[in-house]
């Protein structure tokens, strides 16, 4: 009997301390690559099929651009020439916001490369 309950309180106890708790600092780098798929995803569904993998298509490339981010942004929301406006209602502020930084981490690694 008293076998039983010392490997009933160890089971327990290996239970309960196996819970990984995620510290701090991994909660951010779960909200960034939460952030760049969401940016992923917007470039997907609005900018992939004119730009497509950032190089030159329907629309020019954009990897080799050193375009500020609020020219980009600027760019997005009001179009210029073919490339059509996308209001707030199309992608949202920070949808808009991850699919910048999802484009300036593209260009980063492509420089890298």
């Amino acid at each position: 009997m008293k076998r039983i309950m010392i490997l009933t309180s160890l089971v327990i106890c290996i239970a309960c301390s196996s819970a990984r708790r995620m510290p701090e600092g991994d909660m951010e780098g779960a909200r960034e690559t939460a952030s760049m798929e969401n940016g992923r995803h917007q470039y997907m569904k609005y900018c992939q099929k004119c730009h497509p993998m950032g190089e030159e298509g329907l629309g020019p490339a954009l990897n080799n651009k050193p375009t500020p981010g609020f020219v980009e942004k600027f760019q997005v929301r009001h179009g210029l020439g073919a490339m059509p406006a996308f209001k707030k209602d199309v992608i949202s502020k920070n949808d808009l916001k991850d699919l910048i930084k999802y484009l300036h981490a593209r260009k980063k690694a492509k420089r890298l490369s």
